[in-house]
């Protein structure tokens, strides 16, 4: 395995910040920008492997790749439209640890050959699908590291949808990259979710007011949680403030709600459930066993009925001191429930380290009526200062 694979192999959602100054499909995005300084500045916020453009079609030439080459020290990714070994030898004499194949662009033969080559170079190589066909050449060709693209490049057209359907199929014993509409963490969690080991981020970051500052928060971890939504109102108030999930509870209680309401393209719906999952076309099921008529203490959050993540909650209208400890313990992937608010969830983070935080009851004015000023405390205590990859 080379260094560019490496560095996407680690547990937890990794990230690949991609320099491009244009993009055929938005036209300019930040002509002027200065490569070795985004290079820097990404590596510095979080990204374990920085994209160029080496294509005079996104404004991009091998001359940047060098210079992101002595800027960095992260590993490198050559992008372009390459069909001869003769671009692979000239990017890796640049600085690139990594270069990209478009199975789009190249029969398997030609795939082949360039996998071949570039390995014989040490290069690693980012064999890029966009539909089943292509994932299934990029397997069948032994592809390590996978990158399943959300835009046809013929027509630049995005389906996020089929993005993630191919994640979720793609082998667990290979790297797998979501690429393209990547804009908000929740985008990035579902990506996740569905299996990807890491994002390619590109032109979120270059229409950013401050590209590093929009990588870091694009990875920044916990996520955070809003439960107990029964009105649109405060769904709105709950993206406002910057939460990732919206919790709708399914399940008798006094914030029940009558169903999942929409949530923005930031944020993930999350059904509540208590003894059996309820198909409410939600992005996630937080599910619950049933217990001496209602909810266990501890459940776990599903994605298309496979747990993604372990929820740790309080005993139901209960307390315990050893809450935090026990959930520090788990491994994986942790929720963490109960009792949290904006007067702790700092401290329950600095001790558990969760993948996500979730709130309800304090910050409400009466069951299923959120107080706005304290969600957006709770959120803000989450995220300030925010802890990155978990």
């Amino acid at each position: 395995m080379g260094r560019f694979r490496d560095a996407l192999a680690q547990s937890g959602l990794r990230a690949i910040a991609e320099v491009k100054r244009r993009s055929p499909s938005a036209g300019d995005l930040r002509p002027d920008a200065d490569v070795p300084a985004l290079a820097k500045a990404f590596a510095e916020s979080g990204a374990e492997a920085v994209s160029i453009l080496v294509d005079e079609r996104f404004g991009g030439s091998v001359a940047d790749l060098e210079a992101a080459h002595a800027a960095t020290s992260v590993p490198l990714l050559a992008k372009g439209f390459f069909d001869d070994q003769g671009d692979l030898l000239q990017c890796r004499i640049a600085g690139a640890d990594a270069a990209l194949l478009l199975l789009r662009e190249l029969n398997d033969e030609q795939a082949r050959l360039l996998l071949d080559g570039g390995r014989t170079l040490g290069l690693d190589m980012l064999v890029e699908a966009h539909d089943a066909e292509e994932l299934r050449r990029a397997v069948a060709l032994g592809a390590e590291v996978i990158g399943v693209n959300a835009r046809d490049l013929g027509t630049f057209s995005i389906d996020r949808r089929t993005q993630l359907e191919l994640v979720a199929r793609a082998p667990r014993d290979r790297v797998v990259v979501a690429e393209s509409a990547i804009a908000s963490r929740a985008q990035g969690a579902e990506a996740e979710l569905a299996g990807a080991d890491a994002i390619l981020v590109g032109s979120a970051l270059m229409l950013a007011d401050d590209p590093a500052a929009k990588l870091a928060e694009l990875i920044a971890r916990p996520l955070v949680k809003v439960c107990g939504l029964t009105r649109e109102e405060d769904v709105a108030a709950a993206a406002e403030a910057g939460a990732d999930l919206a919790g709708f509870v399914l399940a008798e209680s006094p914030r029940r709600a009558r169903t999942p309401l929409p949530v923005p393209e930031t944020m993930l719906s999350v059904a509540v459930c208590v003894g059996e999952a309820v198909d409410a076309d939600t992005d996630l099921v937080q599910l619950y066993p049933e217990e001496d008529g209602h909810r266990a203490r501890n459940g776990v959050l599903l994605r298309d009925g496979m747990p993604v993540a372990t929820v740790r909650d309080l005993p139901w209208l209960g307390a315990d001191e050893r809450h935090w400890d026990d959930a520090a313990a788990i491994s994986g992937r942790i929720l963490l429930a109960g009792g949290l608010g904006p007067e702790n969830v700092r401290a329950a983070i600095e001790a558990v380290s969760p993948w996500c935080v979730d709130a309800s009851r304090s910050l409400e004015l009466e069951p299923g009526v959120k107080d706005r000023t304290r969600v957006r405390a709770f959120v803000d205590a989450a995220r300030s200062p925010e802890v990155v990859r978990s």
